[in-house]
């Protein structure tokens, strides 16, 4: 058994100086077949340790059901078995450009602002979830054989807030449950944030893309002893969906890691391998000033995030950059990297067979219609992630007044008297033609992801101001609610028939023939919006408005011979060619 401490100036290992030189690689980003071939990866690249985050909600999609929480053990044996040591940071909040930051709906619901504080109703969720969890990690330390030598309390909380308290509950409640080794928190490198976010009498580290003297020094002047380490150095970024891709020169990202060990400094390269978002988890941002108030920007279901391990797990420029840095800090010759996986041997169209409309899947997956007097959220319809109908009566007679979704969030597909009336955004919410009354309104409204950074996290989500004709609210609001999650027990129940000409929105059902199967791209060129499934497991959303325009399929989704895809479209498609291709 070894002993990891953190010291005057190093970290150390049974006494003697150790650098940690780590890589973030999010166990649930990454297909667990593939674990092992993405952590000898990072071996190769020179690195000695995995960082990972665990999404709460993930785990615990309802209160009280938690779902595979022994995942997280099963990756850090992987990590073990792959010769590295391994950094946890639990949360409970992640950030990770994760769906709500990894709070669960259930609790950011309730709670709202009051998430993340003292307050006794958060902290009997967090005490519930941390027993769960830490029983995965507490057996896995490296001082009772495990890897893992330092867990993280809460993530970047001086960008958030500034009760003390709290950090200390959480402090408190790690030491109770079992985990001895070092517990450190991370902060971006401002005096505010790292006074709100740190912990007494525990190492404070800092995140950052560049100028690591500069961090350094303001780190620094709150602490002034202890090893210095970059928890999160930044080597490239993520992608919104309508935005652009984001890349991050190999040279440059080279030269930043390099002078952040040139200060003597560990550091854990943010992302070593991203991975993806898979089944609609990806967050959102509101970027725009300091109060990150802005139009919200959904991120991309790829969270390839330009690492030197691209999200195909393929070594990148940048990283033979890295390894080029990293060897000089071993003695022995670094690992080759691994072979690189199966692709698919060829492109092939799905055949289309089935086709069931919005309304007959809802009726077949979705929760109970309930009448309320104002339009409900998300949140109280118990709804993590996916679309909820809306359906209203504009009384009569009466002229042509606007329709307005007040403060929607994030986007609706709009019918009158069944026909499509158009689609609405948070920053267009009325409908450009008046509707007149007598009529039927249904609003099918979609999140596109909750915040997952600054003060607008665990915004609720759904048609949240009410539903107004003219200056009128409508009440008697039916609603119905249908999750992304309603689909892991298969679509036997869905009545599909013959695939529509038009083109219309709804499921669509098809079977694609593999001879040679690997890893794999979904193309759809022509659909608009929606998520797609191959052999029951979700690959995530795809949207036209890009940057994306393809979704990654791992090889172990795939098999020999036929596969069956379903495709969910939100709104149309003119085209209906889905095509399985190799990377």
């Amino acid at each position: 058994m070894s002993d990891f401490t953190v010291g005057e100036t190093d970290f150390l290992l049974d006494g003697r100086p150790v650098r940690l030189l780590s890589g973030a690689l999010h166990y649930f980003r990454v297909h667990e077949e593939q674990w092992g071939h993405r952590l000898a990866l990072l071996r190769a690249m020179g690195l000695n340790c995995v960082e990972t985050y665990v999404p709460w909600n993930l785990h615990e999609p309802r209160r009280g059901s938690f779902r595979d929480v022994p995942a997280l053990g099963r990756f850090l044996d992987a990590a073990r078995e792959a010769g590295l040591w391994a950094i946890v940071r639990p949360g409970p909040y992640i950030c990770a450009e994760w769906e709500n930051g990894g709070l669960p709906h259930w609790v950011t619901g309730e709670l709202g602002a009051r998430a993340r504080t003292r307050d006794e109703r958060f902290l009997q969720y967090v005490n519930s979830w941390f027993h769960q969890l830490l029983s995965e990690v507490v057996p896995r330390q490296l001082d009772r054989g495990g890897p893992v030598i330092m867990v993280q309390v809460e993530n970047e909380y001086g960008s958030y807030g500034s009760d003390a308290d709290y950090l200390t509950h959480l402090t408190g409640l790690l030491r109770a449950e079992g985990v001895t080794v070092p517990l450190v928190t991370s902060d971006g490198p401002e005096d505010h944030m790292l006074t709100g976010g740190s912990v007494p009498g525990l190492l404070a580290t800092v995140n950052f893309g560049s100028h690591a003297r500069v961090a350094f020094e303001t780190l620094r002047r709150h602490q002034p002893r202890g090893p210095l380490m970059c928890m999160e150095f930044w080597c490239g970024w993520f992608d919104h969906w309508g935005g652009e891709h984001v890349v991050r020169d190999a040279e440059d990202a080279a030269v930043a890691l390099r002078e952040i060990l040139d200060c003597g400094a560990s550091v854990n390269v943010y992302m070593a391998h991203g991975g993806t978002n898979f089944a609609g988890w990806a967050g959102a941002n509101r970027p725009g000033g300091e109060l990150h108030e802005g139009p919200l920007e959904a991120d991309v279901t790829s969270y390839d995030y330009d690492a030197p391990i691209d999200e195909y797990g393929r070594p990148t420029e940048k990283f033979w950059r890295f390894r080029e840095v990293l060897v000089e800090y071993h003695a022995e010759p670094l690992p080759e990297p691994p072979p690189a996986p199966a692709v698919l041997a060829s492109a092939t169209d799905v055949r289309v067979t089935g086709w069931a409309p919005l309304a007959g899947v809802l009726d077949a997956l979705g929760g109970p219609e309930r009448v309320h007097a104002v339009p409900p959220t998300f949140e109280e319809l118990g709804i993590g992630r996916g679309l909820v109908r809306y359906e209203a009566d504009v009384p009569g007679p009466r002229g042509p007044y606007p329709l307005t979704a007040r403060g929607l969030r994030d986007l609706a597909v709009v019918y009158v008297d069944g026909e499509r009336a158009g689609v609405l955004t948070e920053e267009e919410p009325q409908l450009r033609k008046p509707v007149a009354g007598p009529a039927r309104v249904e609003l099918w409204v979609e999140s596109l992801g909750r915040v997952n950074y600054g003060p607008r996290s665990g915004e609720t989500k759904g048609i949240t101001g009410g539903l107004l004709h003219e200056r009128q609210f409508l009440h008697g609001v039916r609603a119905r609610g249908l999750d992304l999650d309603a689909f892991e027990g298969g679509v036997a129940a869905v009545p599909f028939g013959s695939p529509p000409e038009d083109g219309a929105p709804g499921l669509y059902r098809g079977t694609v023939t593999v001879h040679g199967a690997g890893d794999a791209r979904v193309e759809l060129p022509g659909w608009t919006r929606g998520f797609v499934w191959v052999n029951g497991f979700n690959v995530g959303r795809y949207w036209s408005a890009g940057p994306q325009e393809s979704l990654y399929v791992p090889a172990p989704v795939l098999r020999e011979g036929e596969n069956e895809v379903w495709v969910l479209e939100l709104e149309d498609t003119d085209q209906g060619t889905v095509r399985m291709a190799p990377l």
